[in-house]
């Protein structure tokens, strides 16, 4: 049976290109597919072969890739992939569009409906600079909807991160999806029980991710906080900041690891989709404070493995923060929730069975789908 991978676009890396890394390193003979790569930027996939679209040939795509927008449908609906037997789409926006064999499966991880698409105006405040062209944006935003809701009928399963996600599907596109939350590579990050006087952020700086909600709390508690990750939204926070915040920017795997081992909370302020950077945390044995709604509700047990609060203020943060403080956490019983319920194994097993499902038996090669273990 061939198989291919297709992701969006590897220009980054972010939460959906950490989860399509896992896929390829899993299904280690599958073919790869993208609209543009930039192995400087995104994950690593080492000496794997990946098939690029026409848009790989323009000067400076893979920087500016957001401006092709208008683009990227037919790119995806150019490829042939005629010749494999399942195709795994990993998308929030493109690559659900790849034409198939008729008689082949389509198998979509949706991260997340084409936010940008969808909830345009909400986009746009995390890109500032695209704010005044929203008239031209919306014309052609509104033909582009019409081409979503046509290819979002392509996949043959939809497979969403999160009940959160699994419901946008359903409203959005009038699909049903089935609802598989997505592993953490367990192998990246070390325990530790012993926790340093700090609370951390990882986090990509943009406007929803409300790190200026967590950066009021920390001005006003004075407690020590140190925020890994970068974007537009960085300048501005550090102005905000007061001394007792440190801005990391870019840290190394290495670093990253140590810094969510010894923390004594990972703080979320965000609506996230799903996020893998509770699990993360979780991994490490540490607990996490977020902000109660979205994909959180799936992975977090209050009092737990986490706190909530619910309203994205800094006085509903600074209350969560306090009642942390209260519990007398078990970080190994934290760490074994995680590696139970969102490790690779648990994750392929669960997908194997959907694939048994959708796919005629007689084709499936069990040695392609043995679960992983790390």
């Amino acid at each position: 049976m061939k198989i291919a991978l297709v992701h969006d676009y590897l220009t980054q890396r972010g939460g959906a290109e950490r989860v399509f890394e896992l896929l390829c390193r899993h299904f280690a003979d599958a073919d790869i597919f993208t609209s543009l790569y930039d192995p400087q930027q995104t994950i690593e996939l080492g000496d794997r072969l990946v098939h690029t679209t026409f848009l790989q040939k323009i000067p400076g795509a893979t920087k500016y890739f957001r401006l092709l927008a208008p683009f990227y449908y037919p790119a995806f609906r150019a490829l042939n992939l005629q010749q494999y037997d399942l195709v795994i789409s990993s998308s929030t926006s493109f690559a659900k569009a790849v034409r198939t064999r008729p008689d082949a499966t389509h198998i979509c991880f949706c991260h997340n409906i084409t936010r940008f698409l969808w909830d345009t105006q909400t986009y746009l405040r995390e890109y500032a600079d695209y704010q005044h062209l929203y008239p031209l944006i919306e014309k052609i935003f509104k033909v582009m909807r019409k081409a979503d809701l046509t290819y979002a009928q392509e996949p043959d399963l939809y497979v969403a991160n999160s009940t959160e996600v699994s419901h946008r599907i359903q409203k959005t596109y009038s699909k049903p999806a089935v609802v598989v939350n997505y592993p953490i590579d367990n192998g990246k990050f070390a325990f530790s029980d012993q926790k340093d006087d700090y609370y951390l952020v990882s986090a990509r700086l943009l406007g929803y991710k409300r790190v200026d909600v967590i950066v009021d709390a920390f001005n006003q508690l004075g407690w020590p906080l140190k925020i890994m990750g970068d974007g537009p939204e960085r300048q501005h926070l550090k102005n905000r900041a007061k001394s007792n915040i440190q801005f990391l920017g870019y840290v190394s795997d290495e670093e990253r690891c140590r810094l969510m081992a010894h923390a004594k909370a990972v703080i979320v302020a965000a609506l996230e989709d799903y996020g893998l950077v509770p699990v993360e945390a979780n991994a490490s044995g540490t607990p996490v404070i977020s902000y109660g709604a979205g994909g959180v509700l799936d992975t977090q047990i209050p009092g737990t493995t986490g706190v909530f609060f619910q309203q994205q203020t800094a006085t509903a943060l600074q209350a969560a923060l306090v009642r942390s403080q209260q519990i007398q956490w078990d970080y190994h019983h934290i760490r074994h929730h995680a590696l139970s319920h969102f490790s690779e194994p648990v994750f392929f097993q669960r997908i194997h069975q959907l694939i048994s499902q959708v796919y005629p038996a007689q084709k499936i090669s069990t040695n392609t789908f043995v679960p992983s273990i790390s």
